[in-house]
């Protein structure tokens, strides 16, 4: 058994290899983290405008983000951002039993900004590849319970992201 991580684009990219770097770093974090296969989540790849709108539906926050989270277990949701929704066919049955993704095995989506994280990664000075990734990481993270509202919370999940970046980049 393994991960089923579905990453959806719905602007135009022009990153070499970003598909599979950002399926290998959301499989390091589910390791380092413990999750055990089968389960499943959703990458969307957006942009600001489409971010801005689910962050202020969502979180009540007017404004472009690098990453949200929505996992599948929170009840602040009251229902799937539409944007994570797919088109039901006859192979959905198939599909979850193939990969578990019924009954709790569905972690939840992540929203990145793909625009947002690039202006983050030339403020830091690293790629926009590389930006991408962190936020990956960071949004599994939010899926699986972390958080960084307070310093406790946030030390323990910089670490975290820290230990599983730092696997990547060996």
């Amino acid at each position: 058994m393994t991960y089923h991580i579905e990453i959806q684009a719905d602007i135009e990219l022009d990153i070499a290899n970003l598909e599979t770097e950002l399926l290998t770093a959301a499989t390091a974090a589910l390791r380092q983290q413990g999750v055990q296969p089968p389960a499943a989540l959703t990458i969307l790849l957006t942009d600001d405008a489409q971010i801005q709108e689910l962050n202020r539906t969502y979180r009540g926050y007017d404004e472009p983000t690098d990453v949200l989270s929505f996992p599948n277990e929170a009840e602040e949701w009251e229902e799937l951002p539409d944007e994570f929704e797919e088109e039901e066919d006859e192979d959905d049955e198939l599909e979850d039993e193939e990969w578990g993704t019924a009954e709790g095995n569905y972690l939840g989506d992540i929203a990145i900004s793909v625009p947002y994280a690039a202006r983050q990664a030339a403020e830091q000075g690293h790629s926009t590849l590389a930006e991408l990734r962190l936020l990956t990481v960071h949004g599994v993270l939010h899926l699986l319970g972390h958080d960084h509202a307070e310093p406790e919370e946030e030390a323990t999940m910089w670490a975290a992201q820290n230990v599983i970046l730092d696997g990547l980049n060996q």
